[in-house]
Order: C-alpha cells, then sequence, then structure tokens
C-alpha cells in the first residue's frame, strides 16, 4: 500500500473532536465555531450542552475543541508505554492509512506537519501490526 502525504496538519482534524461526554462518559463531539468564537460540547446520548467563549479579551484563541472543556479524547487508548490517540474518525483514518503503508511519500513537506510532529512509535514499522489492531478496535468503539 501506498501513502502519498497530503501535508495535513493537526489543526485540519481539530475543529469537531469526538470526547467522552462528562455527564454519562459516551461519545460526544466538541466542535469549535471560529468565526463566532465559540465551542460547544454535544452528546447525543444524555443532551449534554455546554458552550464557552473562545476568545480572551480581544484575542482569539486557536485550540483543539475538546481543550475548552478539559475533556479526554474519545479515541485514545494505551500502546505499549504510549497513548495512541486521534480527534475523529477522519484523522483515525489518515493515521490508519499512514501506518498501514509499506510505501511513504513525503514531497514538498514544510516540516509542520501532522506526520513530522508524531511520537516515534507511530513511524516503526516494528509497531505497524500492533497500531492496526488498535485502530480496529478505535473503528469499533466509534
Amino acid at each position: 500500500m501506498r501513502f502519498k502525504d497530503e501535508n495535513l496538519r493537526l489543526s485540519d482534524f481539530d475543529r469537531e473532536v469526538w470526547i467522552v461526554c462528562p455527564a454519562c462518559e459516551k461519545k460526544a463531539v466538541a466542535a469549535v465555531d471560529q468565526d463566532r468564537c465559540t465551542a460547544r460540547l454535544l452528546c447525543t446520548f444524555c443532551g449534554c450542552k455546554r458552550e464557552t467563549v473562545t476568545k480572551i479579551g480581544y484575542a482569539k484563541v486557536s485550540l483543539p475543541a475538546h481543550s475548552w472543556f478539559g475533556a479526554d479524547l474519545w479515541l485514545q487508548a494505551p500502546f505499549r508505554d504510549e497513548v495512541f490517540f486521534a480527534l475523529n474518525g477522519k484523522h483515525l483514518d489518515y493515521l490508519e492509512r499512514y501506518i498501514a503503508a509499506d510505501l511513504r511519500e513525503h514531497k514538498d513537506r514544510s516540516h509542520f506537519t501532522l506526520l513530522e510532529k508524531l511520537p516515534k512509535f507511530y513511524h516503526e514499522a516494528k509497531n505497524r501490526d500492533g497500531l492496526l489492531k488498535l485502530i480496529k478496535k478505535l473503528k469499533i468503539k466509534q
């Protein structure tokens, strides 16, 4: 399998983040609306709703959606002495394609891409099978 780096950044995935609902511990969604300077948490299981402002004074603050609520990520699991995580289904799919690839093409990287900033264990071939099994479990959890 071949993976062609799309030069995506973590910020390409962090506006809508799957989280653990603080009320019922099922999957909820935290989303940021940059134009309105708000972040919302919504759980479709228990109806938990929260909203907060995402600017301090006059400054807009850009953080991943879950950060505004101090929520745990839904798609995370221990892997050896590390923690594997994805922010949402699209992020998980992107990581899966990268990890599963035998050939990884990196053209015109800017050194600010998501893949450049991943911990070493995501890149190592010896972890490929274990990470793919973990991703499969996380996909079932979706």
